[in-house]
């Protein structure tokens, strides 16, 4: 279940520091606003995916496809970089974005390249393992 739901987080906060650096560069409100609206969608897609994940890990069929540790720690990470994020984007006007909502949204992609490499390197173990 958690495949299904992991995914929109990584696209919702990839596309917040996307509005940001377009907020940053136009001082057009209509990207402070999507900034938010893309955060919330992640968050809450994001806590859809902790609790399939928490669904998966007990079902017996969906074992041997649970990420490792380090994969869901970082996934949870990204989560709480994202809810940082949201808080600092809850202020006004020019200042909830930038410099240090722009800056969260950047560690936050970096943070989810690092949760991706984890991930990856757990599947490729898992594919490549002799049942």
């Amino acid at each position: 279940f958690s495949a299904l739901f992991v995914p929109f987080p990584f696209v919702c906060f990839t596309l917040t520091l996307l509005t940001d650096i377009l907020y940053w560069r136009t001082s057009h409100l209509m990207w402070s606003n999507f900034s938010d609206w893309l955060l919330f969608f992640g968050l809450v897609m994001g806590a859809l995916a902790l609790i399939a994940g928490l669904i998966d890990l007990v079902r017996p069929a969906t074992r041997a496809l649970r990420p490792s540790l380090a994969s869901a720690l970082a996934f949870f990470v990204v989560l709480l970089l994202a809810l940082l994020n949201s808080f600092i984007h809850a202020g006004d006007g020019w200042t909830a974005i930038v410099p240090y909502g722009l800056l969260t949204s950047a560690v936050t992609m970096l943070a989810m390249i690092a949760s991706v490499y984890l991930a990856a390197g757990t599947r490729t173990a898992n594919a490549w393992r002799i049942p």
